[in-house]
């Protein structure tokens, strides 16, 4: 594992059974990188990123957070070492407002003294005039954005994006894409799971492309997207 890296994946497998979701996977993401895993469904991207987040623990291979072995430890410890994630279908605690989550995610997240004001979390991810309405009330979209904005109140190192742009328009990519950048500025590290490929191509620095479980191609944007492997996968 490189000094800088925030994330390394070494040899990590998961098997289901007779499924293997992932194979033999290694990477690393270096510190205030943002990494794109890009595949088509069923490829094993969200698998890659429950064991990442603690909820799966890998068949064989290891995690490391920070220089630190965090094989198999569960979500919660995770939350507090410094790791938080969105999730593709939206958990929030429905009887909860949207500020109550986000006071939650602070309790229970890591560093919590130094994480970013609540209402500056609001305005990031356009949810301010929402803030005190009932989670259950949300609208998908706005429910997507409470996952990001609950992630960013438990003041994470390395944060994992599953599909936030999912649902979303056209018009309000850009502020998909802005928000990204933001988090970016801040310092945060990374890795993003999109299949909006405007959102992919300009928001991470690297892209890693998974297909049935193991890594076919890795590289820029725009050698990824050239690549033989990756245009078969997607295409046939």
């Amino acid at each position: 594992m490189s000094e800088t890296a925030v994330l390394s994946i070494d040899r990590v497998s998961k098997h289901f059974g007779g499924i293997v979701a992932v194979k033999d996977m290694t990477f690393e993401v270096q510190a205030g990188e943002v990494l794109g895993l890009m595949g088509p469904n069923g490829a094993g991207k969200t698998t890659l990123l429950n064991i990442i987040a603690g909820t799966y623990s890998p068949s064989s291979g290891r995690v490391h957070f920070c220089g630190r072995d965090i094989t198999g430890l569960p979500a919660h410890k995770l939350c507090h070492l410094g790791i938080a994630r969105t999730y593709q279908i939206p958990q929030p605690f429905t009887s909860l407002s949207a500020r109550q989550n986000i006071l939650v995610a602070t309790e229970y997240g890591g560093k919590k003294a130094a994480g970013m004001e609540h209402d500056k979390i609001f305005d990031l991810v356009n949810l301010s005039e929402q803030k005190d309405m009932p989670a259950r009330d949300l609208a998908t979209v706005s429910l997507k954005r409470l996952e990001l904005a609950r992630a960013l109140a438990s003041n994470p190192t390395l944060i994992l994006l599953d599909e936030i742009a999912a649902g979303s328009t056209d018009a309000e990519l850009p502020r998909i894409l802005g928000i990204i950048e933001e988090i970016h500025k801040m310092g945060k590290t990374v890795v993003l799971v999109e299949h909006v490929m405007k959102v992919m191509v300009e928001a991470v620095d690297r892209i890693i492309v998974i297909d049935k479980g193991e890594k076919i191609a890795e590289g820029t944007p725009g050698e990824v997207m050239k690549d033989e492997k990756v245009i078969a996968a997607y295409f046939g």
